[in-house]
């Protein structure tokens, strides 16, 4: 699992048919202080994650291929969660 900042999203004439409806996003790994940190990763995005927003991605391809419904679909990162708080009371 890696802490990213959603920067953007993929436009895709042809994919994967098991991406077909999927909402797919850039994701830059980042730090805790906020810089990036590794090559920016594409992830499937169910939570509806919005732009600048950190979240929680994870390399699980077992869980995301899962997710789409199809075992031999080239998916590998998935967003897992949206950052609200990094410290209880203060607001990313």
């Amino acid at each position: 699992m890696l802490l990213a900042r959603v920067e953007g999203h993929v436009v895709a004439v042809r994919k994967h048919p098991s991406l077909e409806g999927w909402r797919l996003v850039v994701c830059q790994p980042i730090g805790a202080s906020g810089q990036p940190e590794g090559a920016p990763q594409v992830a499937i995005d169910a939570l509806g994650a919005g732009m600048h927003q950190q979240v929680v991605i994870s390399s699980d391809g077992a869980a995301a291929r899962r997710a789409v419904g199809d075992e031999k679909s080239p998916v590998r990162w998935l967003i897992i969660g949206v950052v609200d708080e990094r410290v209880p009371g203060e607001r990313v």
